[in-house]
This record gives structure tokens, sequence and C-alpha cells, in this order.
């Protein structure tokens, strides 16, 4: 008789438990925050000269939503080329320090069916002589029209951050003009849509 109610006991007590860590389970889930979703509009990354650019990259923060200047940014602008705030500097001109660990891949698909980040080892960072996103007509996010001169976002060409401090974020550049467009001159700034989940670690994007 004791014995069985030694038994009777530990079920009782393993209920309890697996109770507890459901509820346990099903707070986390309701305590996570929503995604964000925003579109940002002419983000102005002027790059000085044709190709081999100078000047400051124009840093961009997820968290915030906004061009920043400090250390806490996830990916910085400089007319064609994007970097990330992870890895180690690529050697090119003016380029900032990387105080983080971002880290970037390409997902080809719509902006809407990018469910979620990929696995890790999708993810790159800029390395001596390398851009996580790699630059050059067709290479990357853009095409180069030779006939009209005009920059391009390639369709279905989705950018998904690792930020500099493990959230998550995807991006959809919808221009390379000034809005209201004026393909003529007001080159080198961005608008492009992106979502930000801001639980840490927490790949879901959609």
């Amino acid at each position: 008789m004791k014995k069985f109610k030694t038994i009777i006991s530990s079920v009782i007590i393993a209920l309890v438990l697996t109770s507890c860590g459901s509820s346990d389970q099903e707070e986390a889930l309701n305590q996570l925050l929503p995604l964000e979703t925003k579109k940002i509009e002419s983000l102005h990354a002027p790059g000085e000269g044709r190709g081999e650019y100078t000047g400051p990259f124009t840093k961009f923060s997820f968290s915030e939503g906004k061009q920043v200047e400090d250390d806490n940014w996830d990916i910085a602008f400089r007319a064609t080329q994007i970097i990330v705030n992870g890895g180690a500097k690529i050697g090119i001109a003016d380029e900032p320090n990387r105080a983080g660990n971002a880290s970037l891949s390409i997902v080809s698909n719509t902006f809407s069916e990018v469910l979620e980040a990929p696995v890790d080892e999708r993810f790159k960072q800029d390395t001596d002589g390398v851009y996580a996103l790699p630059t050059g007509n067709g290479n990357g996010w853009y095409n180069y029209s030779f006939t009209t001169h005009i920059i391009s976002p390639i369709a279905g060409k989705i950018l998904v951050v690792k930020t500099h401090n493990g959230h998550y974020a995807k991006i959809e550049i919808l221009s390379y003009y000034k809005i209201p467009q004026d393909m003529s001159s007001d080159s080198q700034y961005f608008t492009f849509n992106y979502i930000y989940n801001p639980n840490k670690g927490d790949k879901a994007l959609q």
C-alpha cells in the first residue's frame, strides 16, 4: 500500500509540473512582442565617385527605425553598396568599424512569403575584400540598365538581416531614387519595406 501511495504521489507531481510547464510556455508565447512593419522613404545614402565610392555610410537601425550615428547600427548604405555591422572591414574607403555581430542572407521569394529567417549557415558577414551582400550589376540587390542608366531593385530578392544584437528583420528594396521619383538626377535614395522582430532570437518574419 505504501508503494502504491508513492506511485500515485509521483504521478500527481508529474501532472502538476507538466501543467505548470504548459502554462509557462503559453505565458511566454503570449508575452511575445508584435512584429514591427515599416516603410522608409528616400533614405539618402550618397557616395562620391563611380563604382569605387568614398564618403561616410548612412547607418540604419531596425529597432529604432531610422538612421543612427552611433555603433548600434544593423546595416549601412552608400550609393549601391550595403554593408552589415558584423564581421570585419572589407577594405573600402571610409567604412565604419564593425561593433556588432550582424549578418545577412539573400532569399529569393516575395516579401510576404518570407515567413521566417533561414538557417544560420545561410547568413554571411563582411570580411576582408568580400561583401556579405555582393555588389555589381545583377549580383546582389539591383540591376543596371546600360541603355537607360537606371538602377532597379531585382524583384524577388529579399534581404534577411540578423541584427547587430541578435534580432531578425527582412527588407524589400523598392527604389534607388528620391520619392517622388526623378530618375534623371535624384539617385542614391533608398526606399524599402521592412519587418522587424523585436523578440531576440525569434526567426518569425510574418
